[in-house]
């Protein structure tokens, strides 16, 4: 499966990937080196401890770098009234009347918790490509969905978006 990216979570990837390699990599190199010059590696917990974050490090790079280079990229433009990624939108539940603002990300930049929904999740898949006014229906089984109205859409530049997301 590949993911879907914009350009900007690419550059944005690219940015950490480098960040990594030319300012935290030799730092944690340095970090080991000191440690193990603290004499027994067998019961050196400092040693251990740079070794595990300079592999963190390294398994963040390939991860960062497989992503990038396994990526579907997909545009953030979509037309002006229409809900497209990055784009902020203010939906009313139909079923109990309570108001959300949600923002449309990649799957990459999805954090629920703080309201950023992936175009691919139900919810994120639904208001795709539709309008201000309109009432959509998610689906989020076969047998089970709820409506939304979308009240309110706001564009968002790229620029604006938030971090990638670390593991």
């Amino acid at each position: 499966m590949y993911d879907e990216l914009t350009p900007g979570d690419i550059k944005k990837m690219e940015e950490e990937i480098e960040h990594r390699k030319l300012v935290v990599r030799p730092s944690l190199l340095q970090d080991v080196k000191d440690a193990r010059a603290h004499g027994d590696l067998s019961e050196n917990f400092e040693y251990h401890a740079a070794k595990k974050a300079k592999n963190q490090n390294e398994s963040r790079i390939r991860y960062l770098e497989r992503m990038v280079k396994t990526a579907r990229v997909i545009t953030d433009r979509s037309a002006e009234d229409e809900v497209g990624i990055n784009n902020t939108v203010t939906v009313q539940f139909t079923d109990d009347g309570s108001v959300e603002t949600y923002r449309i990300v990649t799957t990459v930049r999805g954090n629920s918790l703080e309201n950023l929904i992936s175009n691919e999740s139900p919810l994120g898949k639904a208001l795709m490509g539709k309008k201000e006014g309109q009432t959509v229906h998610v689906t989020v089984n076969e047998s089970t969905g709820y409506d939304v109205k979308i009240i309110k859409l706001e564009k968002t530049a790229d620029e604006d978006s938030d971090r990638i997301r670390s593991f």
